[in-house]
């Protein structure tokens, strides 16, 4: 249903007061089937394997009863929300180049749109079974474009995902855990440098600042088009060598307000590149222990997810209600914990961040880091 108030797209950062936020839905979900990128991410031991094909009905629903939940509460906050509309992802994808035999979903928003002021951009994506996902989200965007007369939607250039773009070293049956912290460490990465590969949630926005994950679904070259894209930012590489997965930044960097951010103590920002944030008096310290030491049935992200948060404004962030020990942390910080249940959605495509992606925050451009490393 088309709103009375028109919609007006501008956000700046991840804090700043949140007034309108697209939330993600579980309908149709799948669990993809093998492809290069998709078996980097699988560890040797997880129950995804040898699994495809839609998710089981009753998770579904469970996941789509929590994710409506978790809209209620930003809506009695004063948050606008919109959400997505599901394609068929049964449905196979086929190009020139590649044929997978089915999609993901549409419950995490935040991989695909990147919101950088009044633009929303498309990401890449760099998952065969993402390629269309998209499309769940045009509906919105033509609405957004329509209402906004300064909103610019932008799409990045669709890459071809050939074989090309995926290192043979990664297909190999088992890999050690051991082997994939020293292959991350020196940044070697499933995906190779054929073409420009990002996904949006490897991307955290600083204001004039963005700061973007060089890991599994982001290579360089996919940096350098986000720096050649926003002229008028500094965009910066970050590496987290303790992480053997490394997808998406959301779970192991998390700003909170100006001047602090949470910093997984697994996957710590190397020294060299802790210099622009501490240039600058910004504090990064550790986040709290996950409750859990496993992540559900059928979930590709680890216990992490933990610390992937939604910060409503600076004084106030959705923490996920079992997440205790985060929670406590926060509140320790002197913010409010707004708690949401969503652990039984998180096979769907992650947390609070991931299942959300900003629309609208109040505030403008600034810039946070003045001072510029050497």
């Amino acid at each position: 249903m088309h709103s009375i108030e028109p919609v007006r797209v501008s956000s700046w950062n991840e804090w700043d007061p949140l007034r309108h936020v697209i939330v993600g839905v579980a309908t149709g979900s799948h669990v993809p089937p093998p492809e290069p990128a998709v078996n980097a991410k699988v560890p040797e031991d997880s129950d995804m394997l040898g699994i495809h094909g839609i998710r089981p009905k009753e998770t579904i629903e469970k996941g789509n009863e929590l994710l409506d939940n978790f809209a209620d509460t930003l809506r009695h906050r004063g948050i606008r929300v919109d959400r997505p509309t599901p394609i068929d992802f049964s449905q196979p994808v086929q190009t020139p180049d590649f044929h997978t035999s089915s999609q993901f979903g549409c419950m995490p928003p935040r991989d695909v749109l990147l919101t950088v002021g009044s633009e929303i951009l498309e990401a890449t994506m760099s998952y065969r079974c993402r390629w269309f996902e998209y499309l769940c989200y045009r509906p919105l965007l033509q609405r957004f474009w329509e209402d906004d007369p300064e909103f610019r939607h932008e799409a990045a250039p669709k890459p071809r995902l050939t074989d090309r773009d995926y290192r043979k070293d990664y297909l190999a049956d088992s890999i050690s855990e051991e082997q994939r912290l020293e292959w991350t460490a020196r940044k070697h990465f499933v995906t190779t440098e054929e073409e420009p590969l990002f996904d949006a949630a490897d991307v955290l926005r600083f204001g004039r600042d963005l700061v973007v994950q060089h890991g599994f679904t982001t290579n360089l070259k996919g940096i350098e088009w986000l720096r050649r894209h926003f002229p008028d930012h500094r965009v910066h590489a970050v590496n987290f060598p303790g992480d053997p997965y490394p997808i998406h930044i959301d779970a192991t960097f998390t700003p909170l307000r100006p001047g602090l951010i949470l910093n997984n103590p697994k996957r710590r920002l190397p020294d060299e590149q802790r210099k622009i944030f501490e240039r600058n008096n910004w504090e990064i310290i550790d986040a709290a222990p996950p409750a859990h030491n496993q992540p559900p049935p059928l979930c590709y992200s680890s216990v992490w997810l933990s610390m992937n948060i939604l910060v409503l404004d600076p004084k106030t962030v959705c923490v996920e209600k079992s997440e205790v020990y985060q929670a406590e942390q926060i509140d320790r910080l002197g913010m409010e914990v707004v708690e949401v249940e969503l652990r039984d959605a998180y096979a769907f495509g992650g947390g609070l961040h991931c299942s959300t992606a900003d629309v609208l925050r109040e505030g403008d451009c600034e810039d946070y880091f003045p001072v510029q490393p050497d």
